[in-house]
């Protein structure tokens, strides 16, 4: 049964997209297509924000490209040293907040400690820190652009899926213009799921039916909601 992802692809330490593994698993057919290419802009400037954590309570992370914005202050910047010798200690000082393991996962690789990664999604974690964070200070919360719509010629070619997955709202604004034109009739047919709530709630907006929410952004979540919303009668 095949099943399309609107996602970048992202290889493990497997050298495989872990979404791909885990659906494949439940004998899923999983495709990856991009819906949106990002463009990382004010890098100077959030190279000059990282610089100084002395001016912020702590650190959010809710995305794996915000992390690469960060890599690539300290590469372009000739900053790897300095981050080395004293910057990662003093922002260790302070709270880094994250939103799931993935991205937790690439945090501690520019080492820097974590918290929050288990509260599942954005919300959650907004409440989270509600609950801890006493510093007058802000945090520094790095977010991405969107640059432009690249959803291929490729969802034409693949037909009408079982089930399409979205892991963002932008992302379903991008295309589901598109899903609605080449699906026709048959869009009552697919299984739409939603990474998280947030996703959830922006489908439900656009009139359709969600049939399942991952409970946790990560692919064994995913991969247990999309099976589960598959079976006859099936429900997650």
């Amino acid at each position: 049964m095949k099943v399309l992802l609107l996602k970048d692809a992202k290889e493990d330490d497997c050298s495989q997209d872990p979404y791909i593994r885990e659906l494949g698993l439940y004998g899923l057919e999983a495709t990856l297509i991009p819906v949106l290419s990002f463009e990382f802009l004010s890098l100077p400037s959030f190279s000059e924000k990282l610089s100084h954590p002395e001016d912020y309570g702590g650190l959010i992370f809710t995305s794996p490209r915000a992390v690469e914005a960060a890599q690539l202050c300290l590469e372009k910047n000739n900053k790897t040293e300095v981050w080395e010798r004293s910057l990662k200690e003093k922002w260790n000082a302070k709270s880094v907040y994250v939103v799931g393991n993935a991205t937790a996962s690439l945090v501690s690789k520019i080492g820097l400690d974590t918290e929050g990664e288990t509260c599942g999604n954005a919300e959650k974690l907004a409440e989270y820190i509600c609950s801890r964070e006493s510093s007058a200070l802000p945090l520094l919360f790095p977010c991405g652009n969107l640059k432009r719509e690249i959803l291929p010629k490729a969802l034409k070619d693949k037909g009408v899926p079982a089930s399409i997955t979205f892991f963002s709202p932008s992302g379903l604004t991008y295309s589901l213009k598109h899903i609605r034109e080449l699906s026709g009739d048959n869009i009552d047919q697919i299984k739409f799921a939603a990474i998280g709530p947030t996703t959830a709630r922006a489908l439900a907006a656009q009139g359709l039916s969600v049939s399942c929410t991952a409970e946790s952004p990560t692919p064994q979540a995913l991969a247990t909601g999309i099976r589960k919303a598959l079976q006859p009668h099936g429900c997650c």
